[in-house]
């Protein structure tokens, strides 16, 4: 008789998910899945309301990445209206952007992933690490993340949720006398970065449990990759060609981000409100790898895979670094991710240092105002995450008539369940059950893909209900991790 296993809530990450394990009649795992549990549906209600009110409703979808959901949202209603915004305006919500791109970063680092190997014996979560052997560096890095957070109120208004970004450019340009802290804070920026990389190189790389997980095969799965590159092929987070990279490196696809409707196609699922994307090309063939197969990554590892690099110079050095070691590009070891997030948090610092030295940053003019009344149009940015697509039609009162949000952890949807599936199988082995150490180490797989569970569940209720074929987890059956 099977049996399951659940792991339920899965812990230090956005949202509410479970890890749902089935076991054959040997005691093996035969199938784990990662579940989303929570309905937002927030592509419907915002159907019928008036399109300028995109930027300040779709940032609440999430509570750590509303500047992504800002950003997306303030770039579709570019492209609906027609309108370019001046020069001032884009160095602005660049500055912005970057800013919390490396903030976010240092907080999954620090406070959801790092605790799995920064934490004192016995002890997890970001209590945990400060009382660790590195607990002097997390709090220092928590003061820098604190400080670049604080310049959010002012590029983009406030220090929780943006309100600076609207069609065409931002509300309020930067006054001469903002620009000596932005530029203090930038500089402790490149400062804090370099010592978060550091800090992993010298506590997580070589941690028993991140370096077995890193080396593993079964968490090294062969997938296509998607980022955003500029005109040159590089790195870009605010804007540019979609590009997808098959396992050997080669270029799979580069699009406009109007056409991924072309080139993405959302599945539904009975068992989540999250719907997998996969590449359309190459259809679904399940959850495998390989370059027949339509799963691809997305995120900060297969931003640097699918890109030529980074465009600044210590964040470059940094990326060979980890290829050689990685055994050369594309990279496909899923606990890289870390390594690679905090090579894009150094990014993002020297990208917030070039940009506070941009002579055009404090210039008044950073509007300029529609040219039509509606329209259909498609906002791409890379959050923390990976890409995020929002496509909004509008009509000629300006009012929503579609909305399609494609977001990060969807695109990652498949590769987090090959994740979890792989490192259950390790775990569990023949056993039939899982302890609360196994539990954490299959947590630990997902973590890497920094999921956002909030921004994910969009399905409509009935076509990914949760609950479907789902039961609690019976004494003797195994049990959850609750660190």
């Amino acid at each position: 008789m099977s049996r399951r296993i659940r792991i339920d809530p899965v812990t230090r990450l956005e949202g509410a998910g479970r890890i749902q394990i089935h076991l054959d009649a040997s005691g093996r795992v035969a199938r784990a899945r990662f579940q989303v549990v929570d309905f937002k549906g927030f592509e419907t209600f915002c159907r019928g309301r008036a399109a300028e009110e995109m930027p300040a409703l779709t940032q609440k979808i999430c509570g750590v990445c509303p500047t992504a959901h800002h950003l997306a949202s303030v770039r579709a209603l570019d492209r609906v209206f027609a309108v370019e915004p001046p020069p001032a305006a884009r160095r602005i919500r660049d500055l912005a952007y970057h800013g919390f791109l490396l903030e976010d970063h240092l907080l999954h680092f620090l406070v959801l992933a790092g605790p799995d190997f920064l934490s004192k014996a016995g002890e997890r979560g970001l209590t945990g690490a400060l009382k660790g052997p590195a607990g002097p560096v997390v709090r220092r890095l928590l003061r820098v993340r604190e400080r670049v957070r604080g310049l959010a109120v002012l590029t983009s208004g406030s220090a929780l949720y943006p309100v600076f970004g609207v069609p065409g450019g931002v509300t309020r340009p930067v006054g001469k006398g903002d620009l000596l802290r932005i530029r203090k804070v930038s500089e402790e920026a490149v400062e804090g970065a370099q010592e978060a990389l550091a800090l992993f190189r010298d506590r997580v790389l070589p941690h028993p449990l991140f370096a077995e997980m890193l080396d593993a095969d079964r968490l090294a799965p062969r997938t296509h990759y998607m980022g955003l590159v500029d005109g040159d092929g590089r790195l870009s987070v605010t804007g540019g060609d979609v590009r997808v990279v098959g396992p050997e490196g080669d270029v799979h696809l580069q699009f406009d981000a109007e056409a991924y409707p072309e080139h993405l196609e959302e599945r539904a699922v009975s068992w989540s409100y999250m719907k997998p994307v996969y590449l359309r090309a190459l259809g679904w063939h399940g959850y495998t790898d390989g370059p027949r197969s339509g799963v691809y990554r997305v995120g900060p590892l297969a931003r640097l895979n699918a890109s030529d690099g980074p465009v600044t110079p210590l964040a470059g050095a940094e990326a060979e670094r980890m290829f050689a070691r990685l055994g050369g590009r594309p990279a496909h070891q899923t606990m890289a991710y870390h390594w690679a997030r905090l090579i894009e948090a150094l990014f993002a610092a020297e990208r917030m240092k070039e940009l506070a030295e941009s002579k055009d940053l404090i210039d008044p003019c950073v509007r300029a105002f529609p040219v039509r009344p509606g329209g259909e149009g498609t906002g791409v940015c890379e959050a923390p995450r990976g890409t995020l697509f929002h496509r909004y039609r509008v009509n000629d009162e300006g009012v929503l008539e579609d909305v399609d949000l494609v977001v990060a952890t969807q695109h990652n949807a498949a590769a987090v369940c090959m994740a979890v599936e792989a490192e259950a199988r390790a775990a569990v082995g023949n056993r039939g059950e899982m302890t609360e150490e196994d539990a954490n180490r299959v947590e630990a797989a997902f973590r890497a893909y920094d999921p956002c569970l909030a921004c994910a569940a969009h399905a409509v209720e009935g076509e990914g209900s949760a609950s479907d074929g789902v039961r609690v987890c019976r004494a003797g059956e195994g049990m959850a991790s609750k660190d």
